[in-house]
């Protein structure tokens, strides 16, 4: 009886660790079809083995002491007066200490490689997305292909995509988890983001950060094709599509849930910027061009004061209104 229980332990150990397994088989970060995202799960995998060197035998060394210094067990050196040991102590402290460092320098490392503004080194063109998070669907607009899509991404494998988001509304985060990294989408701000897939097939994408009562009907499918099958799908979608008119985007505005797919003909080259500045709608000042006129005020007011034995500079907002940029230019020279 007395031999059964470790045995016993073991047992359940065993059993709790192929329940754990048995579900690994449906976890996408763990078997990736992109570059980034594979490079994303080695980094996983390192970390957590180097982490492992620790955790594995202080759980062992745990079982065992209590094991050996059991109440039971009479042969057990008791020792009462015992209050340090130099070797256990440059084992407790040096040995954490080297994983740290490298788990510290793996991670730095990695952390500058797979950031997701860093373009993908590739001898092939990548293709441009411009994506917006709207409530609650995605748009995806083609610029080089003339093309937008809601709900649907297309991207020709083994080329780099270079992407570009912001959002319509509130903040979200755009999250292809088969392909790698995900990133925020804000209003009034761009965020970048590099990913390429490496095999084909059709990808979930989802929306990773909450953002309201849709948030969880917030996805869509990203589909992996041959160069020709990509090229058949961007006409088909030239074919079916609308002009996507800001008319046609302030009704894609408007809250809704469980779009289905749409396609688009995108010939409007400022699309995105009016979306990310906030002036689409063709009544409001652009937020860059904005900051651009104070900007010029501020640069303008202080070259007034300069050159100027009276103070101009609290007219500089009606000068910059009433002159031309290059004159301003000229002046302040």
């Amino acid at each position: 009886m007395k031999h059964g229980t470790p045995r016993t332990i073991a047992s359940f150990a065993v059993l709790a660790l192929m329940a754990l397994l048995a579900g690994c088989q449906n976890q996408v970060l763990l078997s990736p079809k992109g570059q980034v995202g594979m490079e994303e799960r080695d980094l996983i995998i390192l970390a957590t083995c180097i982490m492992l060197l620790v955790v594995v035998p202080v759980i062992v060394l745990t079982l065992c002491f209590a094991w050996k210094y059991r109440a039971s067990n009479e042969k057990a050196d008791y020792q009462p007066d015992w209050h340090h040991s130099t070797k256990i102590e440059l084992v407790v402290w040096l040995i954490p200490l080297a994983i740290i460092i490298a788990l510290g320098t793996v991670t730095w490392i990695s952390t500058h490689k797979l950031d997701p503004y860093r373009p993908l080194e590739s001898n092939v063109e990548p293709i441009n997305v411009e994506v917006v998070s709207l409530d609650w669907k995605w748009l995806f607009i083609y610029p080089d292909q003339g093309i937008a899509t809601v709900n649907e991404l297309a991207v020709p494998v083994d080329v780099p995509v270079n992407f570009k988001l912001t959002s319509s509304s509130v903040m979200n985060s755009f999250f292809i988890p088969a392909l790698g990294s995900q990133v925020y989408t804000m209003p009034n701000m761009q965020t970048k983001l590099h990913l390429i897939a490496n095999q084909e097939g059709v990808f979930e994408g989802i929306s990773a950060n909450y953002s309201g009562q849709g948030f969880a009907q917030m996805r869509f499918k990203t589909l992996a094709l041959k160069q020709a099958d990509f090229d058949k799908w961007v006409e088909e979608a030239k074919a079916k599509g609308e002009e996507l008119s800001r008319q046609r985007y302030a009704s894609l505005v408007q809250p809704s849930e469980k779009d289905p797919v749409q396609f688009f003909v995108a010939t409007d080259k400022r699309l995105f910027h009016d979306i990310l500045n906030r002036c689409w709608d063709g009544k409001s000042v652009c937020l860059d061009d904005e900051m651009h006129r104070q900007q010029m005020a501020r640069e303008l007011r202080s070259t007034l004061r300069k050159s100027s034995p009276i103070d101009f500079s609290q007219w500089a907002n009606d000068i910059i209104c009433t002159i031309q940029p290059q004159r301003v230019s000229k002046l302040a020279e």
